[in-house]
């Protein structure tokens, strides 16, 4: 998911069945035995809500109904599809829980996830994934448990990247045109260097540097530190015995506030960048930037090249780490209003361990939606006349829906990213405070007021646009003022307790 760009949720859903040449190798997969026979018992019906970008998907019934040929089989359930627009989500799922309306299974916002749990919104599931859910447990391994609060489970990752790589994201050509060499810019003065090559080489107007994201800061994808969850008292280098500090206060920051106002001064940062409302896809495309800093993982220079069509290239600066939001950052969860428990873990261990499920999700329909590619076993294609922009039912953001793994690839995309990406994960290095979730709720007054100060201060000084000796000052006593030691002292309260109870079991 990476680092995954989500805050406000952004996603898809949807489609595909008919995938038995998967077979013997996939232990949820259909057979034309199993389709012709009758459902044994009552057939229960399931709400199944996720958010989506876009609602022009005329299609999404005929794959809830193929959905559905393979859940009657297998769990004698359907599932009745809630899509709701991204932008609406948080409004309209607060609607369906005050409201009582059925709802049995959601996607759960990681940012979202411990105020849902402490409002009673998620029902604990740990009995039920111990009955029904060992698809699950399997295929999320040690990473389950991070979804631990301290009295249990309610919710359980999806699987994609559930560590980041910070580093930054070039224009090939423009590399190439001034013979820069990516992979042995290793520091940040290495870095500038190339950065002044460009401006040099450029020159007018033109900005090496742009920002990640609309609203996005030049520190929010280099982080040496856990920002545990919120950023409001961090534990440096992943670990610092646990011991939690105040990031505006530290030596660190300030340094790397001066970088950045050094930089902006010397024109190798977009002026406008704490007010620019354009991607930065639409930055790259219109050629106004050479670089961008980003949370990398497998496939990442291909999936930003492709979307932005601009061809880039990347260079890790910092290597591989898990923390709590990395692993979390999209889940799903089994909301209280349902009467149907068993039977939604069920369908939800289906999306972690059913080949044929995840892929009518994420690609559709075979034949309709999508074609195998001859001779691949994993790779797929747009049928003749079928395009990304014409087909009918288009959800490209697999990470959503259970075991991204399980997916098939696009034709020109990497056939080996998934044992890529698991490698990945099994590799990154831990935050020593993995599995650890702050609870705001006993200084609510105070995070309120605390985030409103970073609000009003924190992308002015992360983009360059102010003096930070200046500033700096100004924003930690106004921090300060609004209860930031308070908030820390609790944060550092729990944390302790967490390890004292035995962190991440």
């Amino acid at each position: 998911m990476k680092k995954v760009r989500f805050t406000t949720l952004i996603l898809l859903l949807a489609c595909s069945l008919a995938l038995t040449a998967c077979g013997s190798n996939n232990k949820g997969g259909t057979n034309d035995s199993q389709s012709s026979k009758a459902p044994e018992g009552k057939v229960e019906e399931l709400t199944v809500a996720f958010p989506m970008v876009s609602s022009a998907q005329q299609d999404i019934q005929l794959v809830e109904d193929a959905v559905n040929k393979i859940t009657e089989q297998k769990i004698q359930a359907r599932v009745k599809f809630l899509p709701i627009s991204a932008g609406e989500w948080q409004q309209q799922t607060n609607l369906l829980f005050t409201s009582n309306e059925k709802l049995d299974l959601m996607f759960v916002n990681g940012s979202l996830y411990s105020g849902m749990v402490a409002k009673g919104q998620l029902v604990p599931i740990d009995d039920l994934l111990s009955r029904y859910g060992g698809g699950i447990t399997k295929a999320l391994g040690d990473y389950l448990q991070v979804a631990r609060l301290k009295d249990g489970i309610y919710a359980v990752p999806t699987i994609r990247d559930l560590a980041t790589s910070y580093g930054i994201t070039f224009r090939k050509d423009l590399a190439d045109k001034y013979s820069i060499d990516v992979s042995k810019l290793n520091t940040m003065e290495d870095i500038e260097q190339a950065f002044k090559t460009i401006k040099d080489g450029e020159g007018g107007d033109f900005t090496p540097l742009i920002p990640s994201g609309v609203g996005a800061t030049y520190l929010e994808n280099y982080l040496t530190y856990d920002r545990l969850g919120d950023g409001i008292g961090i534990l440096p280098d992943y670990d610092n015995g646990l011991k939690i500090v105040n990031l505006y206060e530290t030596d660190m920051y300030k340094e790397q506030l001066k970088r950045i106002r050094d930089w902006y001064l010397k024109g190798y940062i977009m002026k406008d960048s704490a007010t620019n409302k354009l991607s930065t896809f639409e930055l790259l495309r219109s050629g106004k930037g050479f670089a961008y800093f980003a949370a990398l993982k497998p496939g990442f220079e291909e999936q930003e090249s492709q979307a932005s069509g601009v061809q880039v290239v990347t260079k890790e600066l910092l290597p591989a780490i898990a923390t709590t939001s990395t692993v979390t950052g999209a889940m799903w969860g089994i909301p209280v209003n349902t009467k149907l428990e068993g039977k939604a873990m069920e369908f939800l261990n289906l999306m972690y361990e059913d080949k044929d499920i995840i892929n009518l999700f994420d690609w559709g329909i075979e034949g309709k939606h999508y074609v195998k590619v001859p001779g691949e076993d994993n790779v797929i294609d747009y049928p003749e006349g079928v395009t990304a922009q014409t087909t009918g039912y288009n959800m490209p953001l697999g990470w959503l829906f259970g075991n991204q793994f399980l997916s098939y690839v696009m034709k020109g995309k990497d056939a080996d990213i998934w044992n890529k990406m698991d490698a990945f994960n099994k590799n990154a290095a831990h935050s020593k405070a993995l599995g650890f979730s702050f609870d705001a709720a006993p200084v609510k007054t105070e995070y309120a007021a605390v985030m409103n100060v970073i609000t009003q201060y924190k992308l002015a000084l992360e983009t360059g646009s102010v003096d930070p000796d200046k500033v700096l000052p100004e924003f930690i006593n106004k921090l300060k003022s609004a209860g930031v030691d308070k908030i820390i002292q609790e944060k550092q309260k729990q944390l302790d307790a967490w390890a004292q109870a035995g962190g991440s079991k």
